[in-house]
């Protein structure tokens, strides 16, 4: 077996004089270390705690799954309090199988949409909870909203729309969510 130059852990040879830059005593390089019978330098790692996972590159955006709103008219409740501001979350696949079961939705499919509405409404104003019952009950405009508010969440992935000035065709974004009908 013939013995060649040592190399790094990477098998590129290993900084010599004259090869590269000068690795000083004392550093953490890899050239300071003696060669291997194998012909690789070894690595040192130090562990100081649990193995850890290493720092993905880029830093991932978190998926946003709740999207407040505020709804034009609001629900009025049985003591005449009137909720305006609430949350929305993704729906699943299951958020919309579900629905078509329901007896009401078989007999009439335009109540689709209550019934979805209300298993995707987290929160509606102080009320304890939301359901259908809730969404029934809602003023036509809010139900509305509501609707066109589902569809953006859920098929486009966002509220924020591209749009175009009329006047000097420059592009731009705005934000849908939360914002009253009628508004931009």
């Amino acid at each position: 077996m013939r013995r060649t130059a040592g190399r790094t852990a990477l098998g590129a040879p290993a900084a010599g004089p004259g090869t590269g830059p000068a690795v000083g005593p004392g550093s953490a390089g890899v050239a300071d270390a003696p060669a291997s019978p194998g012909g690789f330098a070894p690595t040192s790692v130090s562990v100081s705690g649990p193995a850890s996972v290493p720092e993905p590159v880029a830093v991932r955006q978190q998926l946003r799954t709740e999207f407040p709103f505020e709804l034009p008219r609001g629900y009025v409740d049985e003591s005449g309090a009137v909720h305006r501001d609430g949350v929305m979350r993704l729906a699943t696949a299951r958020d919309e199988l579900i629905p078509l079961r329901d007896v009401r939705v078989q007999e009439n499919p335009a109540y689709l949409s209550v019934v979805l509405l209300g298993r995707v409404i987290t929160r509606l104003g102080t009320l304890p909870m939301v359901h259908d019952g809730i969404v029934e009950n809602m003023f036509a405009s809010d139900l509305a909203f509501l609707q066109d508010f589902y569809r953006q969440v859920n098929a486009e992935g966002h509220t924020r729309a591209a749009v175009e000035c009329p006047h000097c065709s420059e592009p731009f974004e705005v934000e849908l969510g939360g914002s009253r009908l009628g508004e931009s």
